[in-house]
């Protein structure tokens, strides 16, 4: 059960109520008759990025606890597997194996696919949490601007490489986790690589997260009849190892207020378990509800920008597959 529709709004739109560990205190009072039953994900598979620290480890070990196969994507060996031996201890029993790719590297994430499926043809679960906040403006090997290629066309292209065994778990899910953040930035399709003006890592990020929303609808509607549901959610304010790197100064100040990475998680987790009240696709989620993606009349896109976004990540990602 929810908490009061009224009270709710007023907890979002007040922004540091809603999203710090306040809101979730409220509103999770009166969550557990809606909580996933035990075992909901038995059998089930489930792919995380970014699996090694933060919302993605308190993901996977949700997911876990639920009963699914947990396959954890990293990039640093090292790192992953200190995460599973701390994943492991804390749900007996966990079902957890390690991945290694580097989501910005959009070759490395076609030959990933590709072995991936050769090994897992039924993906149950697709969660893309992997991202970053860079300070400067950085460019892959490849020629994309790294936020973009991490946030953005990394997941972009792992969804469609990775639709067979979607398709055949169907009805599967894919989850981008996104963040608060995106509220103040437009869908700048005109200029995804971040080449225009001055860079702003903070504001590179939000933009990145703002195209993952859209990204989430367009991706729904394409799939509607595949029985494959589409959604976006973020995690609110939550203590991680990303936001005390990133926003230094905002994670000292923010300190007494930030959400532990497992609250951050819970509606990611409550997603991959399907169990928003009714079968839905391509909404933005925060806190088991489903939230407006504009709050500011100059943030909204029109439908030239989305297909522009969406004709873009198409011609970066292919131009991957297809020279590789």
């Amino acid at each position: 059960m929810s908490l009061a529709r009224p009270l709710d709004t007023l907890l979002d739109r007040s922004i540091v109520l809603g999203y710090s560990k306040l809101g979730y205190g409220l509103r999770s009072r009166r969550w557990p008759a809606d909580d996933p039953p035990r075992g909901a994900l038995r059998g089930r598979v489930a792919l995380v990025t970014g699996a090694s620290s933060g919302l993605g480890k308190a993901t996977v070990a949700g997911l876990a606890a639920l009963g699914a196969s947990v396959r954890m994507l990293v990039r640093d060996r090292e790192r992953g597997e200190s995460a599973r031996a701390e994943i492991a201890r804390a749900v007996p029993g966990a079902a957890l194996e390690l991945e290694l790719c580097d989501i910005s590297d959009l070759a490395a994430v076609q030959a990933f696919a590709e072995a991936f499926l050769d090994r897992v043809p039924v993906l149950d679960v697709l969660v893309h949490n992997a991202g970053v906040l860079s300070p400067r403006r950085r460019v892959t090997g490849e020629g994309n601007e790294l936020t973009l290629a991490t946030n953005v066309l990394g997941p972009h292209l792992l969804t469609r490489c990775l639709l067979p065994a979607l398709r055949e778990a169907a009805p599967s899910r894919v989850i981008w986790v996104s963040s608060g953040g995106m509220y103040g930035q437009p869908l700048q399709a005109g200029d995804l690589q971040y080449e225009q003006g001055s860079y702003d890592g903070t504001r590179a990020y939000a933009r990145t997260k703002r195209m993952q929303v859209v990204l989430a609808e367009l991706w729904a509607e394409r799939l509607s009849a595949d029985g494959i549901v589409v959604h976006s959610d973020h995690p609110g304010w939550a203590d991680t190892p990303g936001l005390s790197d990133s926003l230094a100064t905002f994670h000292r100040l923010a300190g007494p207020l930030l959400r532990t990475p497992e609250q951050g998680a819970d509606t990611t987790v409550w997603l991959a378990a399907g169990a928003e009240p009714a079968r839905s696709s391509g909404r933005f989620w925060h806190d088991r509800r489903p939230r407006p993606t504009h709050y500011l009349g100059r943030t909204h896109e029109s439908e030239a920008d989305r297909r522009s976004l969406w004709e873009q990540c198409e011609r970066l990602t292919l131009r991957t597959a297809r020279a590789s």
